[in-house]
Order: structure tokens, then C-alpha cells, then sequence
């Protein structure tokens, strides 16, 4: 059977999530359910039944932008992120519509990356969001031990070609999709991940709430492991084979 990893996903955003998740299975697709707030970590739960499901836990930029979680909810996610093994998503987001937000962005994300300092865990993964925030991203990680102390996934990267030399010197994964792809700078940039740092996503769905399909899924995971074999010159099984070891090897 195939293996597959969709290494950034909301599953738990999916109107037939376990169903999904079931499919997946059949599929030989394992995947990582990240959440936004504290209630949809909550929510997820149910999700752990899954053998093929993996649960992060999270606090996304937006929620936080939006003002869709109080200051108790924030210290919740804190908590939660540093109890847990998995965490995602978490992150920045400063652009147009966001920017204003910013400090209270930081703030929270450096709540966040403070308390799984202080509760440090063995294979600790964290998938993060860097939209216009890639340097300040680095720097909370860095000045909270988690750019060595856990593996750092840059979800869809966007940053500067300066910035993903840092990311990429710094030692954090790369997890890529379609949409990723979809601009010659997320095209470029793919190209130029270390091979041992590449991972795939999809970051389905498209909208909270509606039906997901686990032969969806599949299709876009292979159609963006062909693409990037194209764009690095290499062959696309042997490339998803070795993204399917680092995938293993994060996932524990």
C-alpha cells in the first residue's frame, strides 16, 4: 500500500470528518488535524480514534486577528500546545487585512512558544503559519528554544528568499501544496528545500464546514509530489518515498 502524508490539514473543518478520515485509512493516508482555537482543539478530540489521525493543537493568527478568542482562550491554547506533543496551527499573519493586529499576534504567539519552552517534549512538531511574519516568526522561535528544541514546520512558505535561507539554516521543514505551487515564487522556493526537509499538505478544506474527500486528498498529494519532482529534476516515487521517511519520522 501507498504512503501518503497530508502534514497540514483541517479535518476537524470537514462537515464528514470521520468519514474522511476512515477513507484516508484506506487509502494509506495519514494526516495532521490542525486546530485554530481552544474549542476546535476540543472538538477534535473525537478525531484521536483514528489510527491515521494525528491531533495538533493550536491558536491560528487569524482567530487571534479577528478577535474571535479572549484573552482566557489564548492562555487555554498556551497550555494545551504545551501539553501536547503536536502543535498547529500557530503562528503570524501581518497582511493588509491583519497588520494592525500585529502585537497582539505577537503577543500570543510568543505565549504560546514561551510555555512549550517550559514544558519541553520529546518529538515535539510545530506547524506554523508566516504570512508577512517570517522574520518575526524566527525570532519568537528562536529566542524560545524551538528552532533546535522541536521541529518547525513552515506551513505554504512566503517569506523572503532571505528569510527561507534562515528557516532553512535554522533547521525547519518545509510542507508544500498545490496552492504553494501555484505562484513562481512558491515554485522556486520548493526547489530549493533541502530533500530531507520537504513534506507535502494539502490545508484542506477550502471552506470550514463543507464535505471532504479523501480521494481529493490523494489526488492533490500525488499531483504535487509530480510537480515538485518536475521542478527538481527527479523521479516522483523515489521523491514521495523519501517524504513519506521524514514524514514517519515526525510523526513518531
Amino acid at each position: 500500500m501507498q504512503r501518503l502524508f497530508d502534514m497540514h490539514c483541517h479535518l476537524s473543518a470537514m462537515a464528514n470528518a470521520d468519514e474522511v478520515a476512515l477513507d484516508a485509512a484506506r487509502l494509506g493516508i495519514s494526516l495532521i488535524n490542525m486546530s485554530v482555537s481552544p474549542a476546535d482543539a476540543r472538538a477534535a478530540e473525537r478525531l484521536a480514534a483514528h489510527g491515521n489521525v494525528r491531533l495538533a493543537r493550536g491558536l491560528h493568527p487569524w482567530w487571534v486577528a479577528d478577535g474571535a478568542v479572549e484573552l482566557d482562550e489564548i492562555e487555554l491554547a498556551a497550555d494545551a500546545c504545551a501539553a501536547s506533543r503536536f502543535v498547529g496551527e500557530v503562528g503570524l499573519d501581518f497582511s493588509r487585512a491583519r497588520e494592525k493586529s500585529a502585537e497582539a499576534q505577537i503577543e500570543a504567539f510568543e505565549k504560546i512558544a514561551r510555555a512549550c519552552e517550559a514544558r519541553a517534549a520529546e518529538g515535539r512538531v510545530l506547524s506554523i503559519h508566516a504570512v508577512r511574519s517570517a522574520g518575526a516568526v524566527l525570532d519568537i522561535l528562536e529566542a524560545h528554544g524551538m528552532a533546535g528544541g522541536a521541529a518547525c514546520i513552515m506551513h505554504w512558505f512566503s517569506g523572503t528568499s532571505d528569510e527561507l535561507a534562515r528557516a532553512r539554516d535554522l533547521g525547519c521543514y518545509f510542507s508544500v501544496g498545490d496552492r504553494m505551487l501555484a505562484t513562481r515564487r512558491g515554485r522556486e522556493y520548493a526547489r530549493q528545500v533541502p530533500a530531507d526537509r520537504l513534506l507535502l499538505e494539502t490545508d484542506a478544506p477550502t471552506s470550514f464546514g463543507e464535505d471532504g474527500a479523501a480521494g481529493e486528498i490523494e489526488a492533490r498529494l500525488l499531483a504535487t509530489a509530480a510537480a515538485l519532482a518536475d521542478l527538481r529534476g527527479e523521479k516522483r516515487e523515489p521523491l514521495l518515498d523519501r517524504m513519506a521517511r521524514t514524514s514517519e519520522e515526525l510523526l513518531g
